[in-house]
């Protein structure tokens, strides 16, 4: 520091001198960031911030028992970094997510406001650069907080969010378990099954997704810190790596990796982009199981009525008493942005230039992004839409009586084409299969009660 200028101080750096706000934490490098990149308004998402902060913390730590840093400083960077990975210095970085591709930006941010927030507390000079940032790269810090930010927000937030509403799913549809409505395939009339099972498709989709998901926590927990500059490791001690992944699984309570190949972890971000991946397929899951609810929620009186939604906001400004399915909807957007964000991690993912990925800071904030909105709408679509959800029992028993597509189960007995005939002339002049059958097809009553009941329909029917 050169001095203060009026609401300024002059900081400088290698490229000269530049004014800072004068309460800023952080110094020039972090200054000529947002100067030079007014892009969205946007800084980079409190997760990975987070991230950044347990990152330097674990350096320090290791740096001070690796003996490269001496026992003060080292334990008064940690403090200031653990204060930054929860949140108390957010306002300090302000630096835009369209940044430079390597986040050397936000990684300077980090070593800035750490080092000012160490030098205060412990009172010894600590430099951003030489302590802050010793053993290390923003070439492999970023890349190390994408995975750690990642890893942390899909366990601690997304998987528990996937499980309640998994859990919801299976309870409520234990309720109607019994209880038969009408299939449909191609948005047309079909075979029975029960709400049992037809929730039970949605759980299972769920478990699938619960699944891939944790299968590909085993490549996202390898992290490359240590690599530093392009991966052979340069200024940094060849124990650091190991000993950081040590440091964060402690500090995390979450199992990390020293990456074998740092190589890989820097120039390719393959694992952040199979995760997007993943995240994409719960997306299409959601929007299944959402777009479900809105159908058979529609009516009350010209849709197909099945369920009934909990109302939770009139419907419109000017058709009084219309309540409309908001959290389906709103599931379907957060979806729709997640597919969206999948698309940008894709082509960032396949911008690594030969020893660096140069989209780094889209990948963290779309990753995050996806996380954290899926995590918030699984929960809302489990509380306010599922657990509350009531089945017009009535209305279901009606349509499903009516259903000329019951007829399936007589092919057996009297073939293929002359149940289509029962079928056309059922739905031709509105009346129930069974009335129909009785005068068509030659059974008694009692014997196509049995062949044409719903519940045993469901159940894969009864052979004659």
């Amino acid at each position: 520091m050169a001095g203060r200028k009026g609401g300024f101080r002059i900081e400088h750096d290698s490229m000269g001198e530049l004014e800072v706000p004068a309460d800023a934490l952080w110094g020039a490098q972090t200054q000529r960031a947002v100067q030079n990149f007014p892009v969205s308004g946007r800084p980079m998402p409190r997760g990975f911030i987070r991230a950044l902060g347990l990152v330097k913390a674990a350096a320090a730590e290791v740096n001070g028992n690796l003996g490269l840093l001496p026992a003060t400083r080292a334990a008064a960077i940690r403090k200031a970094a653990l204060e930054v990975a929860a949140g108390d210095h957010d306002a300090h970085f302000p630096i835009d997510i369209y940044q430079t591709g390597s986040g050397t930006s936000s990684n300077m941010n980090a070593n800035e406001v750490i080092a000012s927030l160490a030098s205060r507390s412990g009172r010894v000079r600590v430099h951003p650069n030489d302590d802050v940032n010793l053993g290390q790269s923003s070439n492999d810090v970023i890349p190390t907080a994408i995975r750690v930010s990642a890893q942390l927000a899909v366990v601690e937030d997304l998987l528990p969010a996937l499980k309640h509403l998994r859990s919801t799913i299976n309870r409520r549809g234990r309720t109607f378990s019994r209880l038969a409505k009408t299939g449909r395939t191609h948005l047309m009339d079909a075979m029975p099954l029960t709400f049992g099972q037809e929730f039970g498709a949605w759980a299972a989709q769920l478990v699938s997704a619960q699944e891939r998901l944790e299968d590909c926590l085993k490549r996202l927990r390898r992290l490359p810190i240590g690599g530093t500059a392009i991966g052979t490791g340069i200024n940094a001690d060849p124990r650091f790596g190991k000993a950081m992944a040590r440091a964060l699984g402690a500090s995390t309570k979450t199992r990390f990796e020293s990456a074998i190949d740092k190589f890989e972890g820097l120039a390719s971000q393959d694992d952040a982009v199979e995760l997007s991946g993943q995240l994409n397929a719960l997306a299409v899951a959601l929007m299944k199981i959402a777009n479900d609810l809105r159908w058979m929620n529609s009516g009350p009186l010209a849709g197909l009525g099945e369920i009934e939604l909990p109302a939770l906001q009139p419907g419109s400004s000017i058709m009084p008493g219309k309540v409309n399915p908001v959290i389906p909807e709103a599931t379907c957007m957060v979806c729709a942005q997640v597919m969206g964000h999948h698309a940008a991690i894709t082509v960032a993912g396949a911008s690594g230039n030969f020893q660096l990925n140069v989209m780094l800071p889209l990948i963290a904030s779309n990753l995050l992004d996806s996380i954290g909105m899926l995590s918030n709408v699984m929960r809302l679509l489990a509380d306010t839409t599922i657990a509350g959800l009531k089945v017009r029992a009535d209305h279901v028993a009606v349509a499903l009586g009516r259903n000329p597509i019951l007829v399936t189960a007589l092919n057996p007995i009297i073939g293929y084409e002359k149940a289509a005939a029962i079928a056309k002339r059922a739905y031709k002049e509105g009346r129930p299969v069974f009335d129909v059958a009785l005068e068509d097809s030659g059974l008694g009553a009692a014997e196509l009660r049995r062949l044409l009941d719903p519940a045993a329909l469901t159940r894969g029917g009864i052979q004659g």
